[in-house]
């Protein structure tokens, strides 16, 4: 090597090994300061977390416990809980904390507790002492309050989780400070206000999830800078607008949701830039136009969801290309024409198709189910033509088809269905003709079958008995003859057997009345002759039983009065003949009672006086005498259905009095005898009272005086005294761990009695004073004297100086109240309990007004005070404000209620009526199908009644937590809704009476809708300005 290249790097290696040596001067000199600072900043973060967690509201330590100064983790810090927390120089660290993840060095890097039942705000929240925080994980929660504006602090935040809580307020526009995010998620939350634009900023956004908030103005133009979204949910929300046509820049997403919004205007076609879309949810707006042609192009497409829109104009062929579609839905819509040929030929991952709700026409495509995925199929109210095709009809994967209200044609001899999964069928309100055959009872998973209303002839197939999982079987309304098969009886889940309106003759099967779970029994309007069978009394849970317009004849069955759940009961228009049993008198749930145009004959059973639900009778057109019995629903009957008897008299006023009978003479010696030893026995009464209210000494005057006054358990069967020692002992002296409620006069107690028995005590406020007095008095009086399936039963009571309690039946389900309120119960609720909620809501109001005398006005009903048992059927409770009412008398009293279910008239006048339970019963009812309390909603109505209601759907204000009723229930809803507004009527007068309204709900199968159920108004409800709150 040359000597300048030698001494070139001699220099470098000198060089290096003096650079060296600087930097561990400089470390040696600059550790202690960098442990020190990081020690810190460990300190500055546990003092913030612990700060955090001293501002929650509900109990943490169990789910937080590790979030602790004393920890075992923690080697040396201050336990106090102040304000400030003293740490010292190389004391804890929260990195073992749960939920708490750190770096290297020991700065918090990440918070996740999530689902940990975390009750406060978040604004005592220090984000400033988290420089380094990349996820922040607090998702289902019971936060609420506002997001922080300084939330923005945390710079680096990639993940930001806030999603189910009860958050409110507005976005903080700050947001756009927090440029690495990456996933916001503030879904399932109470937050307003509109998305600021600068959410526009967040470039880094890979999902963006606010959907289920009440976030209202439009979408804004710049959430098209989003380009590398991958997930935008927005639905459930109050957004209105057009869809931006940037919306077309969001060339990385897959999956876009607007559903159930106020999103107006077209769909723009520059969504079909967005070719990497998995899901398209449009569904439930107030979109118009045409569905653009560039929807094809979203061949990655799996579910494309626009039903329940304005849609109109055709079904675009472009449709028929997106091949990785499993579900399709463009029901209720005005899309008209026929349905593009091939459209479903490249369609071989269908699993859901939807098409009913449309003015859609022609003929239903050829390759429907080509490669054997679909399962569900549903064309319902369109106008369709011609027969099933047969690929349909061979579709073995099918579980779900409903073709109703169509124009289709064909054999349904031809037209069988081999699906071996096929669970519900709906083919009514067409025209198939031919007769049933064998062959459907092969569907050994059918549970709904209605062919309704067509031309189907023939007998009723024995085969049918094999689809023994059959629920509802509704064949009425067709050219049906012969005789009803015995086999029918094999059908033992069935609830509802609908044959009306056809030929059918011969007997009624006795093994109909061997079905444990029929419901509903139709056999109206066809030839049956014979007697009634008996073993209908073992039909345990039937409430409706329609035998009217046959040839029955023979007696009516005693055992008909074994079926307690019977609500209506019509034999109308037969030849039934002998004596009313007076077993019938137990038929305590009662409605409607037809027995006209038969001949029947002799009295009326005067037990008929117990049955106090009855609405509606008519026993017209028989050869019945005597006195009517004394029950409102006959002594107020219309005259034309008490006419053409042999001799009916009573308190009536179409009606004849009865003759009273002659007085026989009385022997005046007899007259004077009785009188002498009658007033002998009053005087002997009246010492005995003296002696016995007497003092004795002093032994009486020791003993409490509580004693005197202690009424123990009227109204049960049991040792009173006893079971109410067991219940204080039970409660442990009524100890705060058994309250499972409090209200205005008293707080209510789980008791577990040695009997095994679950009651609720009612125990009364001991300082309540003379309200509590009363209101203890109310309810006894009431409730010892009423006796409804929906109202709460009364066990017993103790009425003592120290304290006053009632003792129910114990509601499992608590009150509807919380059940709403509650997102998991209320989605237990669907449709068809709702729906029997507030039927049986409305028989028990119905039954105070008018099935007891003198009737009985709540003045309370409101959800808190219905209750619900395990299978959610209704209780009324709570008669603490309850009073009789006596009509043609001033009824004068105090303010009694819940705000909000009050009759607006109570306001300013002090005079009562029935007409204020009613209308708290439209406001529960509204309350019931809303899923929450309607005041808004009464409130905008009542503003501007005409030009909001004629924009409002009913669709859109129904409880989005389910899906749309469906099928039958869309009628029920309706009716139900119609209903609930007639009884907020701003004339007292005019609303109906809930007999009126019991009557209507009784009705099972309102007639079907005269348009499709996504278009209904509430304008179409009700009369707008008829409305106040």
């Amino acid at each position: 090597m040359e000597p300048s290249l030698k001494i070139l790097s001699t220099m470098k290696i000198g060089r290096l090994v003096l650079y060296t040596s600087a930097i561990i001067i400089i470390i040696v000199f600059l550790a202690p300061s960098s442990s020190s600072e990081a020690i810190a900043q460990e300190g500055k973060e546990m003092e913030a977390l612990l700060k955090w967690k001293d501002s929650l509201d509900s109990p943490t330590d169990s789910v937080l416990h590790s979030w602790s100064p004393l920890h075992p983790h923690n080697s040396s810090t201050s336990s106090s809980k102040n304000s400030s927390y003293n740490f010292k120089i190389g004391g804890g660290s929260p990195c073992k904390w749960f939920g708490i993840t750190c770096n290297k060095a020991g700065s918090v890097v990440g918070i996740n507790i999530s689902s940990c039942h975390i009750q406060g705000t978040l604004h005592n929240f220090s984000f400033s002492s988290f420089p380094n925080l990349l996820p922040l994980d607090l998702y289902n929660n019971s936060l609420y309050g506002s997001i922080p504006s300084h939330i923005s602090e945390l710079s680096r935040l990639t993940y930001l989780y806030l999603g189910r809580n009860h958050l409110s307020g507005n976005i903080p526009s700050g947001i756009r400070l927090l440029t690495s995010l990456e996933y916001l998620v503030l879904d399932y939350n109470e937050i307003s206000g509109s998305i600021p634009q600068e959410v526009g900023q967040l470039k880094s956004l890979v999902k963006l999830f606010l959907n289920k908030n009440h976030l209202t103005g439009s979408i804004p133009v710049s959430i098209g800078n989003l380009t590398m979204l991958s997930t935008l949910e927005l639905g459930g929300n109050n957004i209105s607008g057009c869809i931006p046509q940037e919306i077309g820049q969001l060339k990385s997403l897959r999956e876009l949701s607007l559903y159930e919004t106020q999103v107006t205007g077209s769909i723009p076609v520059s969504i079909g830039n967005l070719t990497m879309l998995t899901l398209l949810d449009l569904s439930h707006n107030h979109i118009n136009g045409y569905i653009p042609q560039e929807v094809g192009q979203l061949e990655s497409l799996v579910d494309l969801s626009f039903y329940d829109n304005y849609l109109v104009g055709s079904i675009p062929a472009s449709i028929g290309k997106l091949k990785n579609l499993k579900f399709l839905s463009l029901a209720n819509n005005n899309l008209n024409g026929s349905i593009p040929k091939g459209l479903l030929d490249n369609l071989t991952e269908l699993e859901t198709l939807q098409f009913n709700g449309n003015n859609l026409s022609g003929f239903l495509p050829e390759n429907i189910c080509l490669n054997g995925k679909l399962t569900f199929f549903v064309a319902s109210y369109n106008n369709f033509k011609g027969s099933i095709p047969k690929t349909l009809r061979n579709c073995s994967t099918l579980a779900e088809v409903s073709l109703k209200c169509n124009l289709l044609t064909g054999n349904i001899s031809e037209e069988f269905w081999i699906c071996p999964k096929l669970t519900r069928i709906d083919l009514s309100s067409n025209t198939f003709v031919g007769k049933l055959t064998g062959n459907w009872g092969q569907c050994h998973k059918l549970t709904f079958f209605n062919l309704s209303n067509n031309k189907i002839s023939g007998e009723l197939h024995p085969g049918l008995g094999k689809a023994t999982e059959l629920r509802q079987l509704d064949l009425s309304s067709n050219l049906l003859e012969g005789r009803i098969p015995n086999e029918l009886g094999r059908l033992k889940f069935l609830f509802k057997l609908n044959l009306n309106n056809n030929t059918i003759s011969g007997q009624v099967p006795a093994e109909i009345g061997l079905l444990p779970n029929l419901e509903i029994i139709e056999l109206a309007s066809n030839k049956l002759n014979g007697s009634i069978p008996v073993h209908l009394g073992q039909c345990s849970k039937l409430t409706y039983l329609n035998l009217r317009m046959n040839r029955l004849s023979g007696n009516v069955p005693f055992q008909i009065g074994r079926l307690e759940s019977l609500r209506t009961l019509d034999v109308s228009h037969n030849f039934l003949a002998g004596g009313l049993p007076e077993e019938l008198h137990n038929l305590k749930m009662l409605e409607t009672f037809n027995l006209s145009h038969n001949m029947l004959s002799g009295s009326i059973p005067s037990k008929f006086k117990d049955m106090k639900s009855l609405l509606s009778i008519d026993v017209s057109c028989n050869q019945l005498y005597g006195p009517l019995p004394d029950v409102k629903a006959f002594t107020e009957a219309r005259a034309a259905a008490l006419q053409n008897n042999k001799g009916l008299c009573g308190n009536n006023t179409s009606l004849k009095p009865c003759p009273v009978r002659g007085k026989k003479n009385i022997n005046p010696v007899v007259i004077s005898a009785i009188v002498s030893i009658s007033g002998t026995i009053i005087v002997l009464l009246i010492i005995a009272g003296i002696l016995f209210t007497r003092p004795k000494g002093d032994k009486n005057v020791d003993e409490p005086k509580e004693i005197q006054t202690e009424i123990f358990f009227a109204a049960w069967n049991h040792d009173g005294k006893r079971v109410h020692e067991e219940i204080v002992e039970a409660t442990e002296n009524f100890d705060p761990k058994y309250c499972v409620g409090v209200g205005g006069n008293g707080s209510v107690y789980k008791t577990l009695l040695s009997t095994g028995q679950v009651v609720a005590v009612k125990k009364f406020h001991e300082d309540g004073g003379e309200a509590s007095k009363e209101a203890f008095d109310s309810e006894t009086s009431m409730l010892t004297k009423v006796r409804h399936r929906n109202i709460i039963k009364l066990f017993g009571f103790c009425s003592h100086t120290r304290y006053s309690f009632l003792v129910y039946e114990f509601m499992e389900r608590e009150s509807l109240f919380k059940v709403l309120r509650d997102n998991v119960k209320a989605k237990e609720l669907e449709w068809t309990t709702r729906v029997n909620i507030v039927k049986g809501l409305a028989n028990a109001i119905s039954y105070l007004h008018h099935g007891c005398c003198p009737p009985i006005i709540h003045r309370d009903i409101s959800s808190k005070n219905v209750l619900l048992d395990a299978e959610y059927e209704a209780r009324i409770s709570d008669f603490g404000s309850a009073i009789n009412f006596h009509p043609g008398s001033l009824n004068w009293t105090s303010f009694a209620g819940t705000l909000g279910y009050s009759a607006p008239e109570l306001s300013y006048t002090m005079e009562v009526n029935e007409k204020s339970d009613v209308y708290s019963f439209g406001i529960v009812t509204l309350e019931v199908i809303m899923g929450k309390h309607p005041g808004d909603l009464i409130s905008s109505l009542s503003t501007s009644p005409l030009a909001v209601a004629d924009k409002i759907l009913l669709k859109d204000v129904l409880d989005e937590r389910l899906s749309s009723p469906w099928m039958h229930l869309e009628d029920q809803v309706v009716c139900i809704a119609e209903i609930a507004f007639a009884c907020l009527h701003q004339i007292p007068q005019l609303r109906p009476t809930m007999k009126q309204v019991s009557q209507k709900l009784s009705i099972l199968l309102p007639p079907p809708l005269s348009e499709p159920f996504h278009a209904i108004t509430l304008e179409k409800l009700f009369d707008p300005e008829a409305l106040i709150y």
